[in-house]
């Protein structure tokens, strides 16, 4: 019926199911409630300088070594190598984004 209604708009059965559950166990209010705790992340200080130290030492190692001698997440890793350290995959080799004009000539 919700489909019908509200065609691409309409949610999911199993948000449904979960809000009707929610509702059923006495929740009375529609917004979200606050997660609790600390937000897990694991792009610290000491991970980003890990990982730097790692691709200053050997420059052709995959995101997933990097992520297994860290210790950390893949994804975690990449964003680390992109965002943090501003480098890229260069055929197999970790390189600088912004080159100078003699590396260029390299």
């Amino acid at each position: 019926m919700l489909v019908q209604v509200y065609r691409d708009n309409a949610m999911k059965k199993t948000a449904v199911c979960k809000w009707v559950k929610r509702f059923s166990e006495g929740r009375e209010i529609v917004t979200d409630e606050e997660e609790s705790g600390q937000t897990a992340t694991s792009r610290t200080e000491e991970n980003i300088t890990k990982s730097r130290q790692i691709v200053l030492e050997n420059r052709r190692l995959t995101v997933r070594s990097i992520a297994e001698q860290a210790n950390i997440d893949r994804e975690t890793v990449r964003k680390i190598l992109a965002e943090d350290l501003n480098v890229r995959k260069v055929c197999a080799k970790m390189v600088p984004k912004d080159l100078t004009e003699e590396q260029k000539q390299r």
